[in-house]
């Protein structure tokens, strides 16, 4: 606890004051949270939260994994009630995941708790009846527990994230709405698991939650293949990435900051998650096409001759044949093509003007300028954010799509920009290359002939 930030201490000890005393006010008003005639019942759901909850998938974002484990509480309160499901969710704490700190166990066991007490009031307050369920009054339960899940799952969503955000300061960027919506729609689908358990309860009692685990390990599963594939996709594009900064060495990391833009601009334009992780990809392979330009080229001081040039203007084109194959790109592929183009048409390889360059193309180019003038080169130090800031305003309707300047500013006025961290100057300055196809303050020098 020592190593939490203070204002996710005083979350902390906030969220399991309240779980204790939920369990103390069921003490004081009942004497017992569970009548004896379902302690069966709490041991079963007990057992197949803590299976669930002790296998959880990991996700994409540092530290953070979910599991289906809610079902055994949302089935906990149509059998044996709020101050049942409570009990199930505080099982919690006595996880056997590997590696999972006691804070953490606390803090889950105690979310879980507050989430399932209050889906159970708000079970109860619908007219929804506490106990194994008729068989003719089943379709009674359906409102009220649709009811229950729809407050059960936010709320659990909403404590998690809060102390994700409170302890480790995860960005806006890493945890992105539109993926959360998702996430919300699919854990309300997954609730269903637990009417699926108090309906089963009427007819094979304890066995049916043997039988709903194999739904929920199979959904486990889907979660875990989802995100394992992410990772391959993220594996792909870095080993890229990797190759690119490997033969163009001036511009390390440059790849990595311009998908963090091109993910702001895009998320301030209102993008689709799925757009949004496509340009993502995109901006992290915008200059994959270096891989088929000349080293020599790439690396020469001083001015390049006009076929030289030529060769460097053709790395879009190159970027497109490297990875056309490659299918989970989409809509990567055009701003791979077309990242050079200009508002203006007197860009390349296309010429393409306005509203004939892609989105995604108006979107990198404005990225990759902007990480451009604020990174160190060998010929000169980054400039100022502000200072990039008013180019790009100077830019806008001739270089860049006006829209995507604007966006852009909105995005970083909410959240300031980092530049690298600065690099050594080269031995001499005098003889490193002044080229920089990306900044639009320092272009390339060309000389005529060879």
């Amino acid at each position: 606890m020592r190593d939490l930030p203070w204002p996710a201490r005083v979350y902390l000890v906030a969220v399991i004051g309240a779980a204790a005393a939920l369990a103390v006010r069921g003490v004081i008003t009942s004497g017992a949270p569970v009548a004896t005639e379902d302690l069966d019942v709490l041991l079963v759901l007990a057992l197949l939260f803590l299976v669930c909850e002790s296998m959880p998938t990991l996700l994409n974002v540092e530290q953070f994994a979910v599991s289906v484990s809610f079902s055994a509480s949302l089935a906990a309160v149509v059998l044996i009630g709020p101050e049942g499901a409570a009990l199930v969710g505080l099982t919690a704490v006595v996880s056997v995941r590997p590696g999972l700190p006691l804070i953490k166990r606390l803090f889950n066991g105690a979310q879980f708790a507050i989430c399932g007490y209050v889906a159970g009031r708000v079970y109860v307050a619908l007219d929804g009846q506490v106990g194994v369920p008729q068989v003719n009054a089943f379709d009674d339960l359906i409102g009220p527990y649709a009811a229950a899940t729809a407050v059960f799952v936010p709320l659990n969503i909403a404590l998690t994230l809060t102390m994700v955000g409170l302890a480790t300061r995860v960005r806006a960027t890493e945890v992105p709405m539109r993926g959360m919506v998702q996430f919300l729609l699919s854990y309300l689908g997954y609730g269903t698991f637990g009417l699926l358990v108090a309906g089963l309860w009427a007819t094979v009692q304890s066995i049916s939650a043997v039988l709903v685990l194999v739904p929920l390990f199979v959904a486990r599963w889907a979660f875990g293949q989802y995100h394992a594939q992410q990772r391959s996709y993220d594996a792909t594009i870095a080993a890229l990435c990797q190759a690119v900064e490997t033969k163009d060495y001036y511009t390390r990391g440059h790849c990595t900051r311009v998908s963090l833009a091109s993910s702001m601009i895009a998320q301030e334009i209102g993008m689709r998650l799925e757009r949004v992780r496509a340009i993502r990809y995109a901006g992290m392979l915008h200059d994959v096409g270096k891989l088929g330009v000349p080293t020599k080229v790439l690396q020469k001081d001083g001015p390049l001759t006009e076929e030289e040039f030529a060769a460097i203007q053709l790395h879009p084109m190159r970027g497109l044949e490297i990875v056309r194959g490659i299918g989970f790109l989409d809509e990567a592929y055009a701003g791979i093509m077309h990242h050079h183009e200009k508002h203006d048409g007197t860009g390349y390889p296309m010429g393409l003007a306005g509203d004939e360059i892609p989105e995604f193309a108006k979107v990198i180019a404005v990225a990759d300028a902007f990480d451009s003038m604020t990174s160190d080169r060998s010929y000169r130090g980054a400039r100022p954010v502000p200072e990039a800031i008013e180019e790009l305003r100077k830019s806008a309707g001739t270089h860049f799509d006006p829209v995507m300047v604007a966006a852009f500013i909105r995005a970083l006025e909410r959240e300031p920009w980092q530049p690298p961290r600065r690099v050594e100057p080269p031995p001499d300055p005098a003889e490193a290359p002044i080229k920089d196809h990306d900044d639009p303050t320092m272009p390339i020098q060309v000389v005529t002939g060879s």
